[in-house]
């Protein structure tokens, strides 16, 4: 009896491992989860710099009714996205203004990747 009850328990670890470890790789906005990749955005010490670059641009910002947060899909008309110069790091990525809030955004789905405080 005792050697069914420790295999039922290996088996429901051993099932609930691939589970656990996905859950961490999705990040759920409303009721649809989104799997958030990590690429290389921008580096850290090269933010202020970025900040300054895009203030120096005078891009303007654009307003939408939704938060700004990693995951949001920004609408497909209306706002312009300009292309992150080299200097500050090779990344696919491009930036606009939203709501006051600086963003990295994936060009062919228009999500948020990153908000740059």
């Amino acid at each position: 009896m005792r050697n069914r009850i420790l295999a039922l328990a290996a088996l429901g670890a051993a099932l609930a491992a691939p589970v656990a470890a996905q859950a961490q790789a999705d990040v759920t906005i409303g009721r649809a989860p989104v799997v958030v990749e990590r690429s290389p955005g921008i580096a850290v010490e090269q933010r202020p710099a970025f900040r300054d670059y895009v203030v120096e641009q005078r891009v303007p910002a654009f307003s939408v009714p939704d938060r700004i947060v990693i995951g949001t899909v920004l609408p497909e008309t209306g706002i312009t996205y300009y292309d992150v110069p080299q200097r500050f790091g090779a990344t696919t990525y491009r930036y606009t203004v939203v709501n006051g809030e600086t963003v990295l955004v994936e060009p062919r789905s228009r999500r948020i990747v990153e908000v740059l405080d």
